[in-house]
């Protein structure tokens, strides 16, 4: 529902036989329009996208509406009690509802929708582009290959990082490397990549008055050698490539209660995995990765860098959690063909208005 997810669309599916239309805001008059100018056979909402007057114009207009890949954290439970008379009825409205964990299975019995399919995270299907993962090779061609005062180059990626966590890991990354000892070592990369668009010239200044020596992404072209202290990822659709670039990730959204963001997909790179204290977003792939061996859970950006620094120097831990990283991900994959699956008999059906 925004310029930059709608931008992200058009750069993934350009020249397939995709259209995009903004969804209207939650009005029944809005809704009720869209849906009569589009004709959907079905509509899908995905996660913890549910909104009322969507799920009841439809079910006046005949289109089944299903909720797939469905979460609900303990947090947007006690969210969705406050709003229960709006929430249960939708909920309940749905033709089909399929979560990703038992944990939300059981969340989501707490409002009312009882005996919902448990089918897995589609995030584990994603299969990064090619061409991304080609950019990012080019990159650590160019940028990380060719040492620096005869020493190899690593990189640390924060990736979608939120807002105020950039500060505590860049003065954490000071920290880290004031040492001479530890910065004679081996001279590091970082890479902050920061989650929303909107503020990427406010992260720029934010490297810039720390005195680190910095360039942008969006300003360099994928050859071009680099020879800098900290880059901004100051582009969009390129997170594959980034993690194609990296040594280790820090994940981003975790550091502070924002909920964490998506570690599987740094996960199905083969890149080991750091998370901080808050990752209720994805609490189950989380902790499973924990488990794995494939991510550390640390209290603080401090530690987060720490470790970060600690794998980059060990060239058997890395290898040991970048295999048990491809592991993990390769384990947990197929939740897309259940979903299709659960899905095929209300794809099979005509458009109501056909």
């Amino acid at each position: 529902m925004t310029p930059t997810g709608r931008e992200t669309g058009a750069s993934l599916f350009t020249g397939r036989r995709v259209h995009q239309a903004y969804l209207p805001y939650d009005l029944p008059f809005a809704v009720r329009r869209f849906l009569r100018a589009w004709r959907p056979t079905i509509g899908l909402l995905v996660e913890t996208e549910l909104w009322p007057n969507p799920v009841a114009v439809a079910r006046a207009e005949g289109v089944p509406m299903a909720l797939v890949n469905a979460r609900l954290s303990d947090r947007s439970l006690r969210k969705a009690r406050r709003w229960a008379p709006l929430i249960r009825p939708a909920l309940a409205s749905l033709d089909l509802v399929l979560a990703q964990t038992d944990a939300d299975a059981r969340r989501l019995a707490q409002l009312g929708r009882h005996a919902v399919p448990v089918l897995g995270n589609l995030k584990f299907d994603v299969v990064a582009e090619p061409a991304l993962e080609e950019r990012g090779h080019r990159w650590r061609a160019a940028w990380l290959a060719r040492s620096v005062g005869g020493l190899p180059r690593f990189c640390v990626l924060a990736a979608s990082m939120r807002e105020g966590e950039e500060a505590l890991l860049l003065d954490a990354w000071a920290q880290h490397l004031q040492p001479p000892a530890l910065a004679s070592r081996f001279p590091p990369l970082l890479v902050i990549v920061p989650r929303h668009p909107q503020r990427f010239d406010e992260v720029a200044g934010l490297i810039e008055a720390r005195g680190w020596k910095t360039a942008r992404r969006s300003r360099l072209t994928d050859d071009e050698s680099l020879d800098v202290q900290v880059l901004l990822g100051d582009s969009m659709g390129e997170m594959a490539a980034w993690y194609a670039l990296a040594d280790v990730a820090i994940i981003g959204g975790s550091l502070l209660p924002f909920g964490g963001q998506n570690l599987i997909e740094a996960c199905a790179a083969g890149v080991p995995v750091i998370v901080g204290p808050h990752t209720f977003n994805f609490a189950e792939a989380a902790e499973q990765a924990i488990a794995a061996d494939a991510a550390i859970r640390v209290p603080d950006a401090s530690q987060a860098v720490g470790e970060a620094l600690a794998i980059v120097l060990d060239a058997e831990q890395r290898q040991s959690m970048s295999d048990r990283a491809l592991a993990f991900g390769g384990r947990h994959r197929g939740a897309t063909a259940r979903t299709m699956q659960a899905l095929a008999p209300y794809l099979d059906r005509q458009s109501p208005s056909a």
